[in-house]
């Protein structure tokens, strides 16, 4: 990691960081020798995946976050504050447990308008807050999902909120290029753990029949290109979305 920010600057934030890949990514930020900030809503997931970091070497913090509160990502930044600038941001909250099932027009108005919050908005949100914040050089990576690639049937408003979070990312990777500020997308495929419990069977089916690396993806599969793009060698990369699925979907 040659010409990064000195060890003291490199404080990297990731938001849902409890459990899943959230929790995967800070782990590899932290090994890849960053401050790592849990961003998590979950108290009970997010000081125990903290403790559990620092208990393996890694300089991990817990700051407890709604992501779709302004008030709480205000409070965010100001904890963030304390501890110095700020280099990368992972926006990787998101709804995304039992989101699917209905058809388009079976989705509820109020389930519809509280995933947009979390999925689509608070990207922005957490990005405006913590964004004078940032180092220059500085990263933020933006969580989307194959889904808004291949456009699975009966996730309407999920594709939609990580839909809107591509087209963000692009948005901002306009705005920020000047600025020395990278902004790229990754989009993870059907990944095992809590999160895709839930998801019917026929959805892990279609993975598994389709991907060109057919094994289940786990969150370790996505920790390495979010490691690329935190990192020095992928200065010259700016509003990309990066497809991490084994193969499911192809460019």
């Amino acid at each position: 990691m040659a010409d990064q920010p000195p060890a003291d600057r490199r404080t990297v934030v990731v938001t849902g960081a409890g459990r899943g890949l959230g929790l995967a990514m800070a782990r590899r930020a932290g090994t890849d020798g960053f401050r790592v900030v849990l961003a998590e809503l979950d108290r009970e997931r997010g000081e125990p995946a903290a403790a559990e970091l620092r208990g393996d070497g890694i300089d991990a913090r817990f700051v407890r976050c709604d992501v779709a509160d302004p008030a709480s990502v205000e409070a965010l930044a100001g904890a963030v504050r304390e501890l110095g600038p700020l280099y990368g941001l992972v926006n990787n909250a998101a709804l995304a447990n039992g989101v699917g099932g209905k058809e388009f027009q079976d989705i509820d108005v109020e389930v519809w308008d509280r995933l947009m919050a979390v999925n689509a908005r608070s990207p922005w949100l957490v990005s405006k807050a913590l964004y004078p914040l940032l180092t220059r050089p500085g990263r933020i990576i933006n969580l989307a999902s194959d889904a808004a690639l291949y456009g699975s049937p009966r996730l309407a408003h999920y594709i939609a909120s990580k839909g809107a979070v591509i087209a963000l990312t692009r948005a901002m990777a306009r705005e920020l290029g000047e600025k020395g500020i990278t902004v790229n997308a990754v989009a993870p495929g059907l990944t095992e753990g809590e999160a895709t419990e839930t998801v019917p069977a026929e959805r892990h089916d279609l993975y598994r029949v389709n991907r060109a690396i057919s094994r289940p993806q786990q969150p370790d599969d996505l920790t390495g290109v979010v490691s690329f793009l935190l990192g020095e060698e992928s200065r010259y990369l700016t509003g990309q979305v990066i497809a991490v699925n084994g193969g499911f979907t192809m460019n």
